[in-house]
């Protein structure tokens, strides 16, 4: 066998063999890809009511291919409700164990996408994530970002600067170490070499005291620069001058009137709403109602307080908004004042205390992302935390489950 006969026959092996290689690659491509699309179907749809290794709204997923056939799957995932109600034995046990949770939502999906969720789910493996200790502030804070940030830059900042300078004092050195060993210098270059630096007449040297300047200058600019943007938009104090003056300290602080009585819609509703001047005159009908105050109110609902009679001529209070979101922002007062548990002070500050009312809190997305941090869960008596709680208990934290343990540091709990 010569040279070129064993060349050809390694040229064929090889060929062959990979060949063979990229054909075994093709279904581990199509795995790869299934897999990657059944995740993303399992999230999108599922996540919110299954874990797949612990029960949660609903049982846990993993083996649901063994519990059921895949034609049962499919009917269940597409009509569960309608499976239930034709009597389906294995559909009527699962409702009957999970029915506390109501019908599972019905989904619109095609053979292959349910086919690639449970091609997920049986090959999903737990994934081992290594348990990050913070300590300080910065575990306990999420808000001061851009401060944080501009300590950290500046701080680079000054380390290659005192790098550069060592850099640059280091080549002097080695290059007037070199010119001390030329015997030929001149007599100027002596007297150069041999010169002795002054500190001080360096530090007050007039080019060291301009860049000092201009740096002292720049930072201070950037800082203040910095410190400008983060507080865009932010009203942290603001208290315009509402039409009709009206007094917290007097009415919530001396009188002791419950918020709830005023602002009826912070227990049952998004907003706490204003009150309306009916509610006003629930005391102001009696009380002090020849204030020329008041009268403003009896202009107002066209009253007239003398013969206790009401006109059609109505006319809106034009009171001036204090606390503003924007837009983008989704915030719930039930579900913080009812559901959490949360004071009005917790956001509104010394509210008993003010004879005209401002904005305490800065209401900033890191002020909102550091509450989640920091409050506890009211889940006591509350069913709905039953799984959660569970869940939070088998996961070995230690602490009473926060917001943030329940999904409020997502991004879609506060934007649209």
């Amino acid at each position: 066998m010569n040279i070129k006969t064993i060349s050809r026959f390694l040229k064929r092996t090889f060929t062959g063999a990979f060949f063979l290689f990229s054909m075994a690659l093709i279904p581990l491509a199509a795995n790869a890809q299934d897999n990657e699309l059944g995740e993303k179907l399992f999230k999108l749809n599922c996540k919110s009511c299954h874990n797949i290794d612990s029960d949660m709204t609903g049982p846990a997923l993993k083996g649901v291919t063994d519990r059921h056939s895949a034609d049962w799957i499919k009917s269940w995932v597409r009509g569960p409700k309608k499976m239930v109600e034709s009597g389906d034995p294995a559909a009527v046990e699962l409702y009957s164990k999970w029915k506390g949770s109501g019908y599972m939502t019905a989904f619109n999906l095609k053979d292959n996408e349910i086919d690639a969720i449970m091609g997920y789910i049986e090959t999903w493996e737990p994934e081992v994530v290594a348990e990050v200790v913070a300590t300080g502030d910065a575990a306990a804070s999420g808000s001061g970002v851009g401060e944080e940030t501009l300590t950290i830059v500046l701080g680079i900042v000054l380390v290659v600067l005192v790098i550069v300078i060592l850099v640059l004092i280091l080549i002097s050195a080695l290059v007037m170490k070199s010119l001390k060993a030329k015997a030929d210098l001149s007599e100027i270059d002596k007297e150069f070499i041999e010169q002795k630096h002054s500190v001080l007449k360096f530090v007050t040297h007039p080019a060291f005291i301009g860049l000092l300047t201009v740096f002292a200058v720049v930072t201070g600019l950037l800082y203040g620069v910095q410190n400008g943007l983060y507080k865009v938009g932010v009203q942290q104090g603001y208290a315009p001058t509402q039409p009709i003056p009206f007094s917290h300290k007097i009415h919530a602080g001396d009188n002791e009137i419950d918020c709830n009585y005023c602002h009826t819609g912070v227990r049952k509703a998004k907003h706490a709403n204003i009150p309306s001047p009916n509610i006003c005159m629930n005391c102001h009908s009696q009380v002090k109602k020849d204030s020329p105050l008041i009268a403003k109110i009896h202009k107002a609902i066209d009253y007239n307080p003398a013969t206790g009679e009401y006109g059609n001529n109505v006319q809106p209070i034009e009171w001036v908004r204090i606390h503003n979101l924007p837009d983008l922002v989704y915030f719930n007062h039930q579900q913080h004042v009812k559901v959490g548990g949360i004071e009005c002070e917790t956001c509104h500050g010394p509210i008993k205390e003010m004879d005209v009312v401002y904005q305490y809190s800065p209401l900033t997305m890191g002020w909102c992302i550091d509450c989640h941090k920091k409050t506890d869960v009211q889940a006591k008596g509350n069913a709905y935390y039953d799984s959660l709680l569970k869940e939070h208990e088998k996961s070995g934290k230690k602490d009473a489950m926060k917001v943030e343990d329940i999904g409020g540091l997502e991004c879609s709990k506060c934007h649209y």
